[in-house]
């Protein structure tokens, strides 16, 4: 398995108005956008191949992953290009492409978009506006498990019981720690239905099965196809499994948890940290 898949074509309405000209997920985690970040995790699983399904109002995506020789030329004329190496080498060991997605029709016809990039093919899935720290990188720890199963994949985290509204969770019977072979999934349940806390993870490993899932799913609200309604529909046709993941999932969807990301990711660089701990600390007070 060599390819990803990364939606990012939503409006990112949350963010807003700073994500009206800029997408979301080019807003900055430190040094680098956040789409970067998740290229980066995208090479550590051994993947080589990436499909962007971006929309007419995402081109700074496009843009960030394309050569500018221009500006390699000055920083390179002026002993900075080491300012761009981390982008240089990432490109280097990947190739990035892109589709529209032509209406913002959910993320079930985000991923339908990716059909001919993936033929007959599994690949990851990997949301745009999802981060993650510590632990094994998600998608390299959902492709040695594919490797061992063979089958569609869904990460999964742990959530508190008074969070499992916000999340699709499922419910399935335990293999081993940290897999389970799913059995159904149920979107944002209540927390009395809810028949777990394990949560869908922003990662995923597709079969090529959801593809004619997709076909056959229903448009919900606002007329937008759910993943999770095709995933069901795979459910009955294929073994799905759930891996809970290692590492600490972070979103960047609203203005919070976008800062609490950066802050996260901060305190794990020494460096950096000692320049912004005294100011914390004196915000604190």
């Amino acid at each position: 398995m060599n390819k990803c898949v990364i939606p990012v074509a939503g409006f990112g309405t949350r963010m807003l108005p700073a994500a009206k000209a800029v997408p979301k997920e080019m807003l900055p985690i430190l040094d680098r956008p956040a789409i970067q970040y998740v290229i980066e995790e995208a090479v550590a699983a051994g993947l080589n191949d990436a499909l962007l399904v971006t929309s007419r109002y995402k081109r700074a995506i496009e843009d960030h992953f394309d050569r500018d020789h221009a500006l390699e030329a000055r920083l390179r004329s002026s002993g900075r290009e080491k300012l761009l190496a981390s982008l240089t080498e990432l490109a280097s060991k990947i190739k990035i492409q892109s589709v529209r997605q032509p209406d913002m029709r959910g993320l079930g016809d985000a991923v339908l978009q990716s059909r001919h990039f993936a033929g007959d093919e599994p690949f990851i899935c990997m949301l745009g506006d999802a981060l993650f720290s510590g632990g094994e990188p998600p998608s390299r720890q959902l492709a040695a498990a594919h490797a061992e199963l063979k089958t569609a994949l869904i990460g999964l985290e742990e959530v508190p019981a008074e969070k499992v509204d916000r999340y699709g969770i499922v419910a399935g019977t335990t293999v081993r720690p940290g897999l389970i072979r799913i059995e159904k999934i149920i979107e944002k349940p209540s927390r009395e239905l809810a028949p777990s806390r394990l949560a869908v993870a922003a990662r995923y490993v597709l079969t090529p099965g959801i593809f004619e899932c997709l076909d056959k799913t229903t448009p919900g609200a606002g007329g937008e196809i759910q993943l999770t309604d095709a995933l069901r529909l795979l459910l009955e046709r294929e073994p799905v499994h759930g891996v809970i993941l290692s590492a600490r999932r972070h979103d960047i969807g609203d203005i919070a948890d976008w800062l609490a990301t950066n802050l996260t990711f901060a305190a794990a660089d020494a460096k950096l940290w000692k320049q912004l701990e005294p100011l914390l600390r004196s915000l604190l007070k």
